[in-house]
């Protein structure tokens, strides 16, 4: 038996704050009847409608993408440009990015039907981790990481403290490969806090998810996350543990 706000989220019709909401507007039904209690628990048994229309409860499943450039964050596109579910064609359940990468970065992306399990990760209260590697024009000078790594004001807000660690520079070229870790997910956020610093990004590759990476995956493949390591997930978001970084 599941709380039935849960099974909703789950179904990925709502987050759960709203699934609750549509509760108590007296939007769901069980076998049949409205209920509008919050406390309420369902089986797998029980027939749930959501403003008429019955959810299909399908098995929650966990993915990774090493997603690569040119390919939106989406499950489609009207331009009809590549997505990344376009990378699991034979998977019958219906999943969507947790949260997003721009189309021309690369890296770790995860995917999933759980839309409780989706909402926690993308909280902006939980502050998870994510480790990315930027080429970019220029050196940077260390009074400039040090504004980055303090917070820098960009036009929605100053960003929390990031980690930053200038990885190589090419003197020849002008340009330098750059590692920064933050705690947000504001769009384009790593772009445009290099760009406050003067420094355009070329290439942008996010490595790290909290604790997961992509070892062992080429760039378009992809792996089910093991029980554990959604269990692990779940767990750094509620406990905010961000030891990687301080």
């Amino acid at each position: 038996m599941e709380r039935l706000q849960k099974v909703i989220a789950q179904a990925g019709v709502a987050s759960r704050r709203k699934a609750e909401q549509l509760i108590l507007d007296g939007k769901v039904s069980v076998n049949n009847s409205i209920v509008k209690e919050l406390g309420t628990k369902v089986s797998s048994h029980d027939k749930i409608e959501v403003n008429g229309i019955p959810i299909e409860r399908e098995e929650p499943v966990y993915y990774l993408l090493y997603k690569p450039r040119g390919v939106i964050s989406s499950v489609s596109d009207e331009k009809q440009r590549k997505v990344v579910t376009d990378f699991f064609p034979h998977l019958k359940q219906r999943i969507y990015p947790i949260g997003r990468l721009d189309y021309d970065t690369s890296g770790l992306l995860l995917l999933t039907n759980d839309g409780d399990f989706a909402n926690i990760l993308m909280h902006p209260k939980y502050e998870i981790e994510k480790e990315y590697v930027a080429k970019i024009k220029g050196i940077p000078t260390r009074e400039n990481v040090k504004k980055l790594e303090k917070g820098i004001r960009l036009d929605d807000g100053v960003t929390l403290p990031a980690k930053v660690k200038v990885k190589s520079i090419d003197k020849k070229k002008n340009t330098s490969i750059v590692q920064i870790i933050i705690r947000e997910g504001r769009n384009r956020q790593v772009r445009r806090m290099l760009t406050a610093i003067g420094h355009d990004v070329m290439k942008l590759k996010r490595e790290k998810y909290a604790f997961l990476d992509l070892k062992g995956l080429n760039t378009g493949d992809a792996r089910e996350l093991s029980p554990h390591e959604v269990k692990q997930l779940r767990s750094v978001a509620k406990t905010g543990n961000k030891k990687n970084i301080y």
